[in-house]
């Protein structure tokens, strides 16, 4: 990975084009008839957060394994129920509606021939790739998502922030400690402890049973994180009622091995791409041949006038 200084904006790109997907109306057609509604809609968020937040740099991080088999092997219900087919030696498929599976290589290939940089990691997932960008960055980072785990990496030091979709892109929150410590009652580095207390449903995390966030949370006000619990759990004279106590007890083997799975991961080995937003395509002969065949008509055509102009500006 080469060094970034300036303003670094991280794409979770699978929750982004499922949101396109069912954002957009599936009348969005190619040509053809081949529905292109996650496609055009992916370049319309995309034109519009280089408009409105103005990185330097961005990377469509991408899911290599959704569901990697280290994680499952700690926590076999991770992710379970999202699966489609089990296959040996490779990763699993994941349960994708028929119209938009298509849609993902038109995505990757579209991307590539604009020259926004696509990173994904074989055995880590999206998060674990933004994890590991974030770690490294020189400069603020903007990660744009609509899964809560990556709260886990705001940081109002280094000045990362997490943007969350509330409707399009167009309405996004804009995630920082503040508005972490209001609504859970953790900043960015207890949001993973207060997750893993709480569990999480779609992601077959079981939690600690009888540990709801608002329970979470005090308890990580009360002992200061997940170690600070589990001591208080061997201390007779710690502040847990007898129930709270019990479960904790019970769920020793969880909490023993969650943090791997929950945290994400600040260690992939990213190969050396330029993540410096281009001013025009890398490929145009490709892209035209794209834009022609998968009918991207104004969403391309907006996109490129804005990287094009904020080329011009820089």
């Amino acid at each position: 990975m080469r060094d970034v200084t300036g303003r670094l904006m991280l794409l979770d790109t699978a929750s982004l084009y499922f949101r396109a997907y069912f954002g957009v109306p599936d009348s969005v057609k190619a040509p053809d008839g081949t529905p292109v509604n996650a496609v055009r809609g992916l370049l319309d968020f995309i034109d519009r957060l280089v408009r409105d937040h103005r990185p330097t740099h961005l990377v469509a991080c991408m899911d290599a394994d959704w569901r990697p088999k280290w994680r499952v092997e700690l926590i076999p219900t991770y992710k379970a129920h999202r699966v489609a087919e089990e296959h040996t030696g490779a990763p699993d498929a994941e349960e994708v509606p028929d119209t938009l599976a298509p849609q993902v290589p038109v995505i990757e290939s579209v991307l590539d021939a604009i020259g926004i940089a696509r990173v994904g990691v074989a055995a880590y997932e999206a998060d674990d790739v933004i994890g590991t960008f974030t770690a490294r960055a020189a400069g603020p980072v903007d990660i744009v998502t609509g899964d809560r785990d990556l709260y886990q990496l705001v940081d109002d030091g280094r000045g990362i922030r997490v943007l969350y979709p509330l409707k399009g892109v167009g309405t996004l929150q804009v995630t920082d400690e503040a508005v972490l410590r209001e609504k859970y009652g953790v900043d960015g580095r207890g949001y993973a402890d207060l997750a893993l207390l709480r569990g999480d449903p779609s992601d077959g995390l079981p939690g600690v049973a009888g540990i709801g966030e608002k329970t979470a949370a005090r308890l990580l006000a009360e002992f200061g994180d997940l170690a600070g619990i589990m001591a208080a759990v061997d201390d007779p004279k710690a502040r847990l009622t007898p129930s709270q106590r019990r479960r904790l007890t019970e769920a020793r083997p969880y909490v023993a091995v969650a943090p791997k799975v929950v945290r994400v991961a600040a260690d992939v080995p990213l190969p050396d791409v330029d993540t410096a937003l281009p001013g025009a395509p890398r490929d145009p002969a490709a892209l035209e041949e794209l834009s022609a065949r998968w009918g991207l008509g104004g969403s391309l055509q907006r996109l490129l006038t804005t990287l094009g102009a904020r080329d011009g500006a820089a």
